[in-house]
């Protein structure tokens, strides 16, 4: 045999090796194919799994842990924050649950920080209960995404689980992680860090951007034990770190910029059921300073124990230094090796840049805005915008962000759908908006609307077999309506009431405004539903319809009412009857025996233009609010 036939069969003899070994570990991986797959079992990827299931389309959660929830359990920060009188969705679905496995509302009021606390355990399971039921959602926990790729008809995602591959193909993808990994996968821009005020036009934003995010906590859950529990000293223990944690000895030069509570305040922060306590102290306790964000998988692992050394610290300063030494960590919470939450609390992740970017402006000047976003709204939020720098080495020249007060307000779809990446929607913190914004767009009852929201929009997509941007946004938000979710935060009426949907849609026209209000702790927004309608208030109707109409500041009466709305469906080509606006008056609880020149209220007034005219369905709007 000459040497170049001998090199020629040893070539060809490694070839075919190596394609039998591709082929024998290809054969080893499983594929899955499913209409939506969501990267993490959090708040928000929970609510979206849920959602999409129940409109009947295959879905799974790849979840990296052994709990559903996120940062409501895994991370455990079970004292809900917020929108405790605007309860719609998923999100009443969760806290009802745990008033009945508690035994009622009275018994989530135990400390406070808040008027919904419970043991992390205890929502992990309600959120299992309630997603077990959806005979089309499968939950892989323990798993890892490995890589993402798109396809032609839409992705192929590789999963690690229980050291097996597995392949999942999925018509839509939805980025439900912590930081925004699977977005940053997939090449979607993102920003972090704090934002020019020359950029979003937010004058309380820094002049110049930056890399700065929240600090993070690795938060502790505690128990009383009745006996000494102390721990042994961490290593590199510092008590000058919590010194001024709360009222005590050791607290000789207290930061001015914060209150300083008693110590017992400081443990009934987060008092839980069943004796425990939520330790999530921001005043000198365990914030803690790091920016993951861009590390890799290891890299977040090896500097995580540096955020739960500091937490242990903590928890040895109240015990050797507070006298609290029969509080220790809980053994029947975690089921880890030292008994901390399965992952830290993040405050602050990649923002995508998104089809629209939802600012600060937005929130407090709705309706003076270039883009009229609260067309589009799909989750609604009352939190201020908190944001937590304490850790941070330069926090002094920091805007203070503490408890920034705004009006309650509506998040639009558009922050959830990436610019310029068709068949991804992204979910949970890493949504297209402002740093700012997200000091009140991160609290838990709006991610678990972001994901209800997110679940909804993926499944019409796989539904009606379009793509993810072509997508109706009424057809989403009447989807969330119908589920009893809000499109806008009225306090007018709650979601049982009949009158709740006609509010919804009408403000979501902008033909009747809403008007928004901070008032010290409790932002508020109001349609006025029970105030005399007066006819400049309904000037929003031109954008809709050709009127020659002077909208003056005169009180409209019930038939002035009706009379417009017979107008505005003759210059349109339609004929409203005198039976439906019969049948309309009815709908308002109109009294045949008094005049018909009774002052119009403004809810009645809404009522009568949705059930008549119907301007919510019968003109679209894109994305960004504008009419179609």
């Amino acid at each position: 045999m000459t040497i170049s036939k001998y090199i020629n069969n040893k070539v060809s003899s490694w070839l075919l090796l190596s394609i039998l070994i591709q082929l024998f570990f290809s054969s080893c991986n499983k594929t899955v194919s499913t209409d939506v797959l969501i990267a993490g079992g959090g708040a928000s990827g929970t609510a979206a799994g849920i959602q999409a299931a129940r409109m009947g389309v295959r879905t799974v959660i790849i979840e990296e842990h052994e709990w559903l929830g996120g940062m409501l359990t895994s991370a455990g920060v079970s004292a809900v924050d917020g929108n405790y009188r605007l309860q719609g969705g998923i999100w009443k679905e969760f806290k009802d649950s745990l008033s009945s496995y508690y035994g009622g509302d009275s018994l989530l009021m135990t400390g406070w920080v808040s008027n919904v606390l419970f043991e992390p355990s205890a929502g992990d399971r309600i959120f299992k209960s309630i997603a077990s039921a959806e005979p089309l959602l499968t939950v892989s926990f323990n798993s890892v995404v490995g890589k993402v790729t798109k396809t032609s008809d839409g992705w192929k995602v590789r999963v690690m689980a229980d050291n097996k591959t597995v392949v999942y193909r999925a018509r839509v993808l939805i980025d439900a992680t912590e930081l925004g990994d699977i977005a940053a996968m997939c090449g979607v821009g993102y920003d972090l860090g704090m934002d020019s005020r020359s950029v979003t036009g937010e004058d309380i934003a820094p002049e110049s951007e930056n890399d700065i995010i929240q600090d993070l906590t690795f938060v502790a859950i505690l128990k009383d034990y009745g006996y000494d529990v102390s721990i042994a000293e961490p290593e590199g223990y510092d008590p000058s770190l919590f010194n001024c944690c709360c009222i005590n000895p050791l607290c000789e030069g207290p930061d001015g910029r914060n209150r300083l509570w008693p110590c017992e305040s400081m443990m009934n922060y987060g008092k839980l059921p069943n004796g425990k306590y939520m330790i999530n102290w921001p005043i000198e306790g365990n914030d803690y300073y790091l920016n993951l964000v861009e590390m890799s998988r290891e890299e977040r692992e090896e500097a995580l124990k540096a955020a739960k050394s500091h937490t242990m610290g903590f928890l040895y300063f109240m015990q050797h230094e507070l006298g609290l030494n029969t509080l220790g960590l809980a053994d029947d919470e975690y089921p880890t090796p030292d008994r901390l939450p399965f992952i830290p609390y993040h405050r602050e992740s990649r923002r995508i840049h998104g089809k629209v970017r939802f600012t600060i402006n937005h929130i407090t000047d709705p309706y003076d805005q270039p883009e009229k976003l609260y067309r589009t709204t799909i989750a609604v939020g009352d939190y201020p915008v908190d944001h937590h720098h304490g850790r941070y080495a330069g926090a002094d020249s920091l805007p203070d962000l503490h408890f920034y007060p705004v009006p309650s307000y509506g998040l639009p779809l558009g922050v959830m759908i990436p610019e310029n990446t068709e068949g991804l929607i992204v979910a949970e913190k890493s949504i297209s908006v402002t740093n700012i914004v997200n000091g009140t767009t991160r609290l838990q009852p709006v991610v678990l609307q972001i994901g209800q929201a997110a679940g909804t929009l993926a499944a019409l997509a796989v539904r009606d077999n379009r793509k993810v941007s072509e997508v109706s946004v009424r057809d989403v938000q009447n989807q969330l309506l119908t589920d009893g979710g809000y499109l806008l935060p009225y306090l007018d009426v709650s979601t049982e009431h009949f009158w709740f949907g006609p509010l919804q849609r009408i403000g979501a026209t902008g033909i009747m405004k809403g008007v928004g209000r901070n008032a010290g702790w409790s932002n508020q927004t109001f349609f006025r539903s029970a105030d005399t309608l007066l006819l400049s208030e309904l000037e929003g109707l031109r954008e809709y319809y050709p009127l020659e109409i002077i909208f003056t500041d005169t009180p409209v009466t019930i038939k002035g009412a009706t009379d417009l709305i017979r107008a505005i469906a003759a210059r349109t080509g339609t004929d409203v009857r005198v039976e439906e606006v019969s049948g309309a008056l009815q709908l308002i609880d109109f009294d045949y025996t008094a005049e018909v020149d009774r002052m119009i209220l403004r809810g009645e007034m809404a009522v009568l233009i949705d059930a008549l005219l119907d301007p919510f369905n019968m003109v679209e709007v894109d994305i960004k609010g504008n009419l179609k």
